[in-house]
This record gives structure tokens, C-alpha cells and sequence, in this order.
């Protein structure tokens, strides 16, 4: 039996479907939002591995990986420059390609373990949408706190397809819309077009794709939330006077007197000073608080000793305040703090010395109950990390809110990537998501991902809405973990166990073949 596969596709022409893979597989993601090419661009990666060699396929892998997070994340660039985008991006490339070779080995050893139609059809597209998906949650946890921008599963943010992620998660609405791929290029290849069996494993995948609608969630009720966008001057590099970005957020919310209010939400950096160290800013939010007639969501950097955190805070007159904390559970690395800080400076020491600030991460959870309602939280990046929105919900979360600052990425695709997030989100855990942004974009997502309320990016605004409650919990919710568990570290093993099956495979047969006189290639 071969070693590998012939390939099939040439190595120049294996390395231009990759090239072209990335930005279709891009074209997908907002702004531009056309989900169904999210199926293109991974067929176009599949197709450009099968039959490389460990060293072709990091090739192949490399360019696809180049061509998608170059144009993806070109966002950061707006005011940091070229530096941050190209080391992030080649990070992500270097590691994508790595687990690009996987894959590849994985259309080597599979048929030689399975060689039927069957382990053609479904045990081969298994694997390889498994390592995909470890692939996407290895770039998701590593290194530091990984970065899971780019993950298949969120660019269905407003498909018919995202429903599954209630049932699977995110992880698993990406290994069925792998596991798809897969198969129907293993069909086309065994070319068995007569015998409609063959396209079972791939027609199953369509079913759970398109027919499974999403887990209810209970109708809890609703609560009058007040959102406001205050569009000052929130950036890292904006020109602003002391208290600007609180006194735009004041002006904002004025508008909103007078309404009956269950909670105010302001959004991430709403309070430029700590609150809990200066009592003027403390005494406005007492005052705001009463005059409203209802508690704050608040949000601002705090210290407590020599520690610096990125604090959601809930704000209630008369009470002793805050009432409760909540600190980001996951600092940007080299945004909010930098890790390993005496290597990085030795590399690019201007750069890194921009970034004054080092946030500690966050251990007390995401979740606040404000005046009887569970409220899950995500501070900006946060809303990215399964774990931080998975233990909101655990916590009794009937709605999320969503605080985020997108001043440093203003006029760039960012905020409707993390938006897609966001509804992502509310899909996921059968929760409304008010997601409320410093400029831009801010949302009130319903628990299908449908939009209730919405302001335009770039203008201050506020937004009252009557937004569902929602209790109990979605399997994504509670088998999420051990989805993980199973499609990342299960899919390593299990190509580890065909690599030795391969292997013993080869050493019984070389004894055999060398006594008939037979050599083996």
C-alpha cells in the first residue's frame, strides 16, 4: 500500500488555491458577512493538502493561514501600525500551518487504517475536521491566553446554520461544518455517484446543519434596560481633557431621565478615573443612580494595592458602593499588559513602551445580579473565551451585557467581527446580549441573533429597550467542556493511534514481504 496519496493538486497550484482560500474564507466574516464561503475557503485548504508531505503541507498551510489573518485582523493596524499586525498574524500563521501537517498526515494514515469506502466517507472526514478543530482551540488557548478570532464556527453569526451552536457550541457547529467539507470532497473523489449511500455521511451533516432548530430557552420576563453610547474620546491615543469620556457619557445618557428603568448600562472605559478611589467621580454616579432611579452597570480601570484591573462594576444609590465587582478575566496580552515585558522590549522597545498599563487578570466571576436579575458579563476581548461566558450562564445569567471600547479601532471591520461574536453568543446560550460599545456598534440581540435595537457607529446615542430574560441552560452550555474535550485532545490521540496502527501495520507486513523475495517501497 503507498505511503501517501497522490496529491491532488500539483504543489503550484496546491499553494494558489491556499492563497485564495484565505480571503475567501475572510469574505465570510463581517463587514462583508457572506457566510456560505466559509464552506469555500476550508474546501480550498483541504483540497490543497491531500496528498502533501509533511513539509508541503507546512507550505500550503502557511499560505493559507498568511492569506486569511492578513486581511483579517488588518484592523490593528489603525493606530498601531505594521508591527503588532504582522506578529500577530505570522503567530497565527506559523502555528495554523503547523496543525496544517496533521491534517495532511491524517488523508496519508486514515486510508491506509480504513481503507473501505466507509473510512473514506466518514471516518476520514471525522479526523480531519477534528484537527481542525483542536487546531482552533490550541490557537484559542496558547500561547498566553491564545487568540480564538478566527474561529469557522463564529462566521455564522447571521446564517441559518447557527443554531447548532446552542446544542454544540461553537466548537461543534466547526466540526460539522468541517466534517461537511470533508466528506463531499471524499464523495467526489470516490466518484460513487450511483449508489446514494455514499453521500449519507455528508447528507447528515446538511441535516444537523439546516434542520436542527435551537434549544428553547424559558421566557423569564423582561427588564427595561437603558444602553448608552457616549462616543467620547475613549481611544489610547485620543486627544481628551480629564473626565471627557464621563462627562460624554453623562451628556448621552440625560436623554433617559425620566424613564422607567430597570438597569443603565455604560459601556467598557465609560469612566475615565476610578471611581472607587475618587469620591466626585463616586458622588456623580451616586447622583446619576438616583436621579435614574435605577442601579448602574458600570465601567473603569481600578487599583487595589499595586494590582490594576479592568473593573464592570454595579452602582446603586443609597447603597455602599460598588455593590459588586467583576475584573476582565482575560487582559488583551501586549494591549493590556505584556507579558514576559524584558524579552518584548528588547525587540521593539518604543513600541512596547506605549503600553503604561498592566491589568491583572480577573478570578471573581462574570455575573452580577442587579435588583433580582442575573446579568452574565464579557469586558470587550472577553465576550471570545468560551469559559467567560459558559460560567455566566451556569451562574443563573438571564441576559448578558456586553461592555466594550472599539475607540482604537475606530472606521475598521473590528466592532462587526466582535458584534458577530456577540450574537454568537446570544444563539448560543439562548440569551438576549446587549452589547454596548464606547463609539460603535451597539446592539440589543435577541436569543435567535435577531436585532431589537441598534445605534450607528461614530454618534453618541442611547438606546431603551424591553429586553427577554431567559433561564436555563442550552447543552452548549453544559456539555461544552466536554465537547472540547473530546474534538481537541480527542482528535490528537486519535491521530496518534492511526499513526501507530500505520506503523505496526508496516512493521508486520516488512518480515512477510522480505521472506517472498518481496522488497517494500
Amino acid at each position: 500500500m503507498p505511503e501517501r496519496p497522490r496529491p491532488l493538486l500539483p504543489l503550484w497550484a496546491a499553494l494558489l488555491a491556499a492563497a485564495a482560500g484565505g480571503p475567501v474564507l475572510d469574505l465570510a466574516f463581517p463587514d462583508v458577512g457572506w457566510w456560505p464561503l466559509a464552506f469555500g475557503g476550508v474546501a480550498l485548504s483541504l483540497v490543497s493538502l491531500i496528498g502533501r508531505t509533511a513539509w508541503g503541507a507546512f507550505g500550503v498551510g502557511l499560505v493559507f493561514a498568511a492569506s486569511f489573518y492578513l486581511i483579517h485582523i488588518v484592523w490593528i493596524t489603525r493606530y498601531l501600525g505594521v508591527v503588532p499586525w504582522f506578529a500577530l498574524a505570522g503567530l497565527e500563521t506559523l502555528l495554523s500551518a503547523l496543525g496544517a501537517i496533521l491534517i495532511a498526515l491524517a488523508y496519508r494514515w486514515m486510508p491506509q487504517v480504513a481503507p473501505g469506502r466507509w473510512g473514506r466517507l466518514l471516518a476520514l472526514p471525522a479526523l480531519v475536521a477534528g484537527l481542525w478543530t483542536a487546531r482552533e482551540l490550541f490557537l484559542g488557548s496558547w500561547p498566553y491566553t491564545g487568540f480564538p478570532w478566527g474561529r469557522i464556527g463564529m462566521s455564522q453569526s447571521e446564517s441559518p446554520l447557527a443554531h447548532l451552536a446552542s446544542w454544540t457550541g461553537v466548537t461543534g457547529l466547526t466540526f460539522v461544518m468541517v466534517f461537511l467539507v470533508a466528506a463531499v470532497i471524499e464523495w467526489v473523489r470516490l466518484g460513487a455517484w450511483r449508489d446514494i449511500r455514499s453521500a449519507l455521511p455528508a447528507a447528515l451533516a446538511v441535516l444537523l446543519l439546516v434542520a436542527l432548530p435551537a434549544f428553547p430557552t424559558v421566557d423569564a420576563g423582561s427588564a427595561r434596560v437603558g444602553a448608552v453610547q457616549g462616543n467620547g474620546p475613549a481611544g489610547y491615543f485620543d486627544e481628551r481633557e480629564r473626565y471627557a469620556v464621563l462627562q460624554a457619557q453623562l451628556d448621552a445618557t440625560a436623554p433617559l431621565i425620566g424613564e422607567d428603568l430597570d438597569i443603565l448600562l455604560w459601556p467598557e472605559g465609560g469612566i475615565d478615573a476610578d471611581p472607587t478611589a475618587n469620591a466626585s467621580v463616586a458622588g456623580t454616579l451616586d447622583r446619576l443612580s438616583d436621579t435614574v432611579g435605577a442601579p448602574l452597570v458600570v465601567n473603569a480601570a481600578t487599583e487595589r494595592g499595586e494590582d490594576v484591573f479592568n473593573t464592570s462594576m454595579v452602582w446603586e444609590a443609597g447603597q455602599e458602593n460598588p455593590v459588586a465587582l467583576h475584573d476582565k478575566s482575560h487582559p488583551v496580552p501586549m494591549g493590556e499588559y505584556v507579558p514576559d515585558r524584558w524579552f518584548f522590549e528588547m525587540l521593539a522597545p518604543d513600541l512596547i513602551g506605549l503600553i503604561q498599563r498592566e491589568y491583572t487578570p480577573g478570578t471573581n466571576p462574570p455575573f452580577f445580579d442587579v435588583a433580582g436579575i442575573g446579568v452574565g458579563l464579557a469586558i470587550c476581548f472577553d465576550v471570545i473565551y468560551d469559559d467567560v461566558i459558559w460560567s455566566g450562564a451556569r451562574d443563573g445569567a438571564e441576559v448578558y451585557m456586553f461592555q466594550t471600547n472599539n475607540a482604537d479601532f475606530r472606521d475598521t471591520d473590528e466592532n462587526l467581527q466582535q458584534l458577530a461574536f456577540a450574537r454568537m453568543r446570544a444563539i448560543e446560550t439562548g440569551r438576549s446580549v446587549v452589547n454596548l460599545s464606547t463609539v460603535g456598534t451597539s446592539q440589543v440581540i435577541a436569543p435567535d441573533g435577531a436585532t431589537l435595537e441598534s445605534l450607528p457607529a461614530g454618534e453618541a446615542g442611547a438606546i431603551v429597550a424591553d429586553v427577554p430574560l431567559r433561564t436555563g441552560l442550552t447543552p452548549a452550555v453544559i456539555i461544552g467542556p466536554a465537547v472540547q474535550l473530546i474534538l481537541g485532545w480527542g482528535s490528537v490521540l486519535a491521530v496518534a493511534a492511526v499513526a501507530w496502527a500505520v506503523r505496526r501495520r508496516r512493521t508486520t507486513k516488512t518480515p512477510a514481504s522480505e521472506e517472498a523475495g518481496v522488497s517494500v517501497v
